[in-house]
C-alpha cells in the first residue's frame, strides 16, 4: 500500500458480533444504533428511547458492567439484555508507570492485536493519548509507530473502550446515583488522538466514538477537550469539523515541501499549501479556537532560523500555536534531537512573531511512551539506523 494512500472497506472494522452464536458489544454503538440492537433483541419499541437512556448512563457514565447490577431495570429485562448483549472492552495486557507518572498501557483488541494508550497526568488535567488504528500507513520517517505497518482499523468500540478502560484504572467512575461532578476534579480530562494510526483514514469510527465521549449523559468530556491529530488528511480536514467539531491539531514538522516529502510522506499527496488552505477554515467551520501546529525538532533537519521565520509566513492568519516536540529517540531512530538552545531560540523566533510557542516537556521516556514512540511490543524490532532510513526513504 502506498504511504498515502486511503484506507480501503476491508479495513475500516471488524463485525460487532462475536464468533456465531455470540453477542453484541453495546460498547461503541451510537444512540441510534443501540436502539436499534434493542428492538431486534425484543424491546418494544415504545419503550426504546428510554431503555436507550438507561443503559447509556448505567455503561458510559458509573462504568457498570454487568447487567445484573442495573437495578432501575426490571429483572425479565436484565435477563433479555444478558441473553443478547456484552459489555466489553479490550482487555489491559500490561501497565508500566513512568518515574514522572505517565502510564503506558498495553491493550489487546479483537483478533489479538495490540495498541498502546497513554495517560499523561499534570497538574491542571489529565491527558489520555489513545490509538485509533493498529499500525499505521503514513510511514513518518521520525516517528516509531510509523514503522509498524498497518494492520486495521479499530471500531467505534474499541477507541471509546481505550477511555473506559482508562477510567478503571483511575478508579474514576463516579458511585452509582452521583454525577460526574461529584467527585472532585477529573484525573482524566482531555482526549487527544495522537496514538497509534492516523484517525482521519479511520473517520466515522472516530466520529462515532468521540460522539459518545462528548454526550453529556454519560462520559461528558466537553469538544473542546478533545484534540484529534492529523498528518494532513485534507479532504476529511472539513467533515471533521461539521461531524466532530473537537479541536485540531496537524503533525507538521517543516516549512518546505522538499522536507516535509521526506519526514511527512502524505505531504506527496496534499502539500502544505493545500493543507493550509483546509486549516485556514477549520476555526470558522468548527467554532474551535485555533489550530496546534506540532513541530518535531530534528537536529540539522528543520530546525533553523530560516525554518522558524518560514513557519510563522506560512501560517500568517490561521489562529495557532506552535507545539515544539523535542525529538524522543527510539532504536533505530534515523535522527537526533535538536540541542535546547537551538530549540530554545526557534522558539522565541516564533513567540516574537505572535504566536504562543511552548516547548513541550518530554514525558515517559523511560517506558518509551512520549510522543511518536508508541508502537506496540510485539511488533517493536531493534532495527539499525541504516535499516530505518531505507526503509523511510530517507537514506
Amino acid at each position: 500500500m502506498a504511504a498515502d494512500a486511503p484506507i480501503t472497506q476491508d479495513l475500516v472494522t471488524i463485525p460487532r458480533k462475536l464468533p456465531e452464536g455470540g453477542k453484541v458489544n453495546l460498547v461503541g454503538l451510537t444512540r441510534d444504533a443501540l436502539r436499534e440492537a434493542l428492538i431486534a433483541a425484543g424491546t418494544p419499541e415504545k419503550q426504546a428511547k428510554m431503555r436507550v437512556n438507561q443503559l447509556w448512563q448505567w455503561v458510559y457514565h458509573w462504568g457498570v458492567r454487568d447487567f445484573a447490577d442495573m437495578t432501575n431495570l426490571a429483572k425479565p429485562y436484565r435477563a433479555l439484555l444478558d441473553d443478547h448483549f456484552q459489555i466489553a472492552l479490550p482487555e489491559i495486557v500490561s501497565k508500566q508507570v513512568s518515574t514522572d507518572g505517565t502510564r503506558k498501557y498495553l491493550v489487546r483488541i479483537a483478533g489479538g492485536h495490540e495498541v498502546e494508550v497513554v495517560y499523561i497526568p499534570e497538574t491542571d488535567r489529565g491527558t489520555l493519548c489513545i490509538s485509533s488504528q493498529v499500525g499505521c500507513t503514513l510511514t513518518c520517517s521520525f516517528c516509531h509507530t510509523g514503522t509498524q505497518k498497518l494492520v486495521r482499523n479499530l471500531t467505534a468500540g474499541e477507541i471509546v473502550g481505550q477511555i473506559m478502560l482508562a477510567r478503571d484504572d483511575l478508579d474514576e467512575w463516579p458511585a452509582v446515583g452521583t454525577g460526574t461532578g461529584d467527585a472532585g476534579p477529573r484525573l482524566l480530562s482531555n482526549i487527544v488522538l495522537m496514538g497509534m494510526g492516523e484517525p482521519l483514514y479511520n473517520f466515522d469510527n472516530v466520529r462515532d466514538a468521540m460522539k459518545i465521549a462528548m454526550d453529556g449523559e454519560g462520559i461528558a468530556l466537553s469538544r473542546r477537550r478533545i484534540t484529534l491529530s492529523t498528518s494532513g488528511v485534507v479532504p476529511e480536514i472539513a467533515k471533521c469539523a461539521e461531524e466532530i467539531g473537537c479541536l485540531m491539531a496537524v503533525s507538521f514538522h517543516a516549512t518546505t515541501d522538499e522536507v516535509r516529502d521526506k519526514l511527512v510522506p502524505i505531504n506527496k499527496r496534499w502539500n502544505i499549501e493545500t493543507l493550509l488552505n483546509a486549516l485556514r477554515e477549520y476555526p470558522r467551520l468548527s467554532n474551535s479556537e485555533r489550530i496546534t501546529f506540532e513541530y518535531v525538532m530534528l537536529k540539522d533537519v528543520n530546525d533553523t532560523d530560516a525554518d522558524a521565520r518560514r513557519l510563522v509566513t506560512l501560517i500568517k492568519g490561521i489562529p495557532a500555536k506552535i507545539n515544539l516536540i523535542p525529538f524522543n529517540e527510539w532504536p533505530g531512530a534515523p535522527y537526533e534531537r535538536s540541542d535546547p538552545a537551538r530549540i530554545r531560540k526557534f522558539a522565541d523566533i516564533v513567540y516574537k512573531a505572535g504566536y504562543a510557542s511552548p516547548i513541550r516537556t518530554p514525558r515517559g521516556e523511560d517506558i518509551m511512551a512520549a510522543c511518536g514512540q508508541l508502537k506496540s511490543a510485539t511488533e517493536r524490532a531493534r532495527k539499525s539506523r541504516a535499516q530505518i532510513a531505507a526503509e523511510t526513504g530517507t537514506a
